[in-house]
């Protein structure tokens, strides 16, 4: 096989999922000999079609961390049904300290969210919405609240037409 055929077959693989780094943090530990550090690192996974999940991974290094979260993210995967580009309704979730408030807008919009919870909504494939971060402006706790909203929502109604008059 000569090179130029293997680089097209390895820019034809399309990942299957979204992956975003919300947040990457040295913790230390403080013990008789000195201070023993690690990384935690938080991810969320979605396949821009209503599948999303938000996972925290631990290890001794960076990339051990990441691949933990986006395990362990791919791993708590919820879905919930979009209305066209954006939410059915209007919902506020708390998790934590962290509260959030969703509410859905009219197609051109955009997301209009900051930090973790535009991660979010993106990565799941909310186009339009409207938010607000209320309390903590933790990033884990915004992300696990953005999801926890996510899956709450119901699926919106279908209208009746008016011709049956």
């Amino acid at each position: 096989m000569d090179r130029k055929n293997m680089n097209n077959r390895i820019n034809q693989e399309v990942p299957e999922f979204d992956e975003r780094i919300i947040a990457l943090d040295r913790v230390t530990r403080v013990v008789k000999g000195g201070r023993r550090f690690r990384f935690r690192a938080t991810a969320v996974v979605g396949d821009n079609k209503g599948k999303v999940g938000v996972g925290v991974g631990k290890g001794t290094d960076a990339p051990t961390s990441i691949q933990k979260a986006i395990a362990k993210a791919k791993k708590d995967m919820i879905q919930f049904s979009l209305n066209g580009t954006t939410i059915p309704h209007e919902i506020q979730v708390s998790s934590g300290g962290a509260v959030v408030f969703l509410k859905p807008a009219s197609q051109g919009t955009g997301v209009i969210a900051g930090g973790a919870v535009r991660a979010v909504l993106e990565a799941a494939g909310v186009k339009d919405v409207l938010t607000k971060s209320l309390g903590s402006t933790n990033k884990i706790n915004n992300s696990y609240a953005t999801v926890e909203a996510l899956s709450q929502l119901k699926a919106a109604p279908v209208k009746k037409s008016k011709e049956s008059n």
